[in-house]
């Protein structure tokens, strides 16, 4: 089965990404799920913000891709929303990528200094009318990836909540993250029977 690097949103490692991740390795797949706040978990967007803002956004991020670079090369690596950069420049970076998902965010593939890989599989999940999604420019970063590249999915879901597929937040949508679980079980799937 896959093995999946997932990267935690600005919040932290919250009980609904560790449900995420569990309902992966129930599926089989072997998830690592790394803890780039050092045990801190906060309630709000604004008060995770300002966390990052003290250790700064390139450190998490290179947080992240310590994490990916201890792992075997052969891995599909996954970002919710801040976890996103640091999942992006491992799949694009690292050779070997199995694939890679993306979760309320993408970035302009000119911000890692190259070219997505054209055969590397993506999925991208964002609501609609999530203002992070659309209005930061993450919604055209994603149109362009998808155009670029030869297996890209950017999945759209009706509603505006960023961190939807935490089942631990407010903005929690259990019917959309009951969508996105199959689609992205699909994917891993697909991956494994060699077709990436």
């Amino acid at each position: 089965m896959a093995e999946v690097l997932l990267l935690h949103h600005v919040l932290g490692r919250t009980k609904g990404i560790e449900e995420i991740a569990d309902q992966l390795r129930d599926a089989g797949h072997t998830v690592h799920v790394p803890d780039l706040f050092n045990g801190r978990i906060f309630s709000s967007l604004e008060e995770g913000l300002a966390f990052v803002k003290e250790i700064g956004f390139a450190e998490v991020r290179a947080r992240g891709v310590r994490a990916g670079s201890e792992l075997s090369r052969d891995v599909v690596y996954a970002g919710f929303s801040l976890g996103v950069p640091a999942a992006q420049q491992l799949a694009q970076t690292r050779e070997g990528a199995r694939g890679a998902l993306f979760f309320h965010a993408c970035l302009p593939t000119s911000a890692f200094e190259s070219q997505w890989p054209a055969d590397l599989p993506v999925q991208i999940h964002a609501m609609s009318e999530d203002p992070f999604f659309i209005e930061d420019g993450d919604f055209n970063a994603a149109r362009e990836l998808v155009t670029s590249a030869n297996h890209a999915e950017l999945f759209l879901y009706e509603g505006k909540e960023h961190l939807f597929t935490d089942s631990s937040l407010p903005s929690y949508n259990a019917d959309a993250t009951k969508l996105v679980i199959k689609r992205v079980l699909d994917f891993l799937a697909f991956q494994q029977l060699g077709h990436s």
